[in-house]
């Protein structure tokens, strides 16, 4: 069978036995009915949710004159940007349940909760909230994008239990009502995002980061294959209740189950530590998906250029491994122990500096000084984290904060834990794929072939995975796999 892969800004064809398993999310299976999609009934689904939350007060109830609110809001990466998406119409319909109770529109802040990623331009900020939203809040300075540098505008918590740090923003941390609008949508990082991932992650420093993406939780055994009960995903609830404790109230939160395209499957609005399970549920039905009957040799995708992260995403050397290493998360329980992957990506060298400022500089350290694997540069995270001419990037010109480049090749390298080789086809600067560690073919014919000879004989269990990184990914299991504790 002929099949077309991302490569680039296009595709490219590759000739795979007759036999191969081809699996297209929302399409192979189909997701769970969404709701209906025009803005009345969504509108109304929502705010039947805010209404009537789980585990604490509806908002007319918590709200009146004199409040103030801070709506923290996921940033560009997430959710979705159609006339429709939840973003838009969660805003919305909380603002209506406020302005009812008595809440003055002086008194709300929209915050966009980018954590470690570029702080959103405004052309960002039109896309995620819609012109209305943007124009009705902007000019009056009430939309911001969270700084973790702003030493102003950042709170100090001190550590949980557990010992992790928590540093939080102020704006946030001083509010009447802090509101999360999330998206449960299936993510390798602690299983969905949503709930208190949203704030543990999107409001919090580098330092609080620290404390979960890095290799000592991100190469633990109960993190590949993603589930929503990792250390991980458990730290993001103790950090996202330490906040509750010192705030001295909860956060209200309103997060939408999402589909392969990032329609509301089903709203769920209330207390994040009793909502998250009840829209885990149904998130669990689209996201963890009973497919395969036999484990598969050799995993087959395309990459494209630009996806997820931005521009570059699919080119830089350190953002692939993360993108390899995200699909050996997601689908590890159906990948044989010696799995191989076969990737087509452009491979071109572009960095994109502007928004990477410091990937090239740990790409090229990890070339040297005994750095044998990727959680090596580990050690450098500090300092590359404090650096002062990197925080001013992230801070002013909407790059990324340098530490996230940590929480990337501690994902990075869980690829190389789980497969026996990695090929990358069609790569323009084929030495930059292989200073990673992965091996380099013209065709993916021609990476094919050399797999079977070496690493998984004539007749491999082949899993082709089209659009990857072009729709809302799912979370792949075996059939007879007892899903009932993911």
């Amino acid at each position: 069978m002929e099949i077309q892969f991302e490569y680039g800004n296009g595709l490219m064809s590759a000739k795979l036995p007759d036999s191969t398993d081809v699996f297209i999310p929302g399409e192979t299976v189909k997701d769970p009915p969404c709701l209906l999609q025009d803005w009345d009934s969504l509108y109304g689904a929502t705010l039947e949710s805010i209404r009537n939350p789980i585990g604490m007060e509806p908002l007319r109830k918590l709200a009146g004159p004199g409040k103030t609110v801070v709506f923290v809001i996921p940033d560009i990466v997430k959710g979705g940007c159609q006339p429709t998406s939840h973003r838009k119409i969660a805003i919305r319909a909380c603002l209506d349940e406020l302005y009812a109770a008595g809440v003055e529109k002086k008194d709300i802040l929209l915050l966009i909760s980018n954590g470690l990623h570029p702080r959103a331009t405004v052309p960002e900020m039109k896309q995620i909230l819609g012109e209305e939203l943007f124009h009705e809040f902007y000019g009056s300075g009430q939309i911001t994008s969270h700084d973790s540098e702003d030493p102003e505008h950042m709170v100090d918590l001190g550590r949980t239990r557990r010992g992790d740090p928590v540093l939080m923003n102020k704006y946030v941390y001083e509010c009447d009502i802090p509101i999360l609008i999330g998206h449960c949508q299936g993510n390798p990082y602690g299983g969905y995002s949503g709930g208190y991932k949203h704030c543990a992650t999107g409001i919090t420093h580098w330092r609080s980061i620290a404390s979960h993406h890095v290799p000592d939780v991100m190469h633990g055994s109960d993190f590949t294959p993603v589930s929503n009960h990792s250390l991980m995903r458990t730290k993001f609830d103790e950090i996202g209740m330490w906040m509750e404790e010192k705030m001295g109230h909860k956060f209200f939160c309103c997060d939408a189950v999402l589909d392969t395209y990032s329609r509301q499957i089903a709203i769920y609005s209330g207390y994040a530590a009793e909502m998250q399970p009840e829209s885990w549920k149904i998130a669990n039905k689209r996201t963890y998906v009973p497919y395969a009957e036999k484990k598969y040799d050799i995993m087959v995708f395309g990459m494209p250029q630009d996806f997820h992260y931005g521009n570059g995403m699919g080119t830089n050397p350190i953002q692939m491994m993360q993108a390899l290493s995200a699909q050996v998360i997601r689908h590890k329980r159906v990948m044989k122990e010696n799995c191989v992957i076969i990737c087509s990506s452009v491979c071109n060298g572009y960095f994109h500096d502007e928004r990477w400022p410091y990937l090239r500089e740990l790409h090229e350290m990890f070339q040297h000084d005994y750095m044998q694997t990727l959680p090596d540069l580990n050690r450098y995270g500090e300092y590359f984290a404090t650096n002062k001419e990197y925080i001013r990037r992230y801070r002013f010109t909407n790059a990324f904060h340098p530490f996230h480049g940590f929480s990337m090749m501690s994902c990075g390298h869980i690829a190389e834990m789980n497969t026996s080789a990695i090929y990358i086809v069609g790569a323009q600067e084929p030495g930059i794929a292989r200073s990673m560690g992965l091996k380099t073919r013209a065709t993916f014919e021609e990476a094919l072939e050399d797999a079977m000879k070496k690493f998984t004989g004539p007749n491999p269990n082949i899993l082709a995975l089209p659009k990857t990184f072009k729709l809302g990914a799912v979370h792949l299991c075996m059939k007879d796999d007892d899903l009932s504790n993911v």
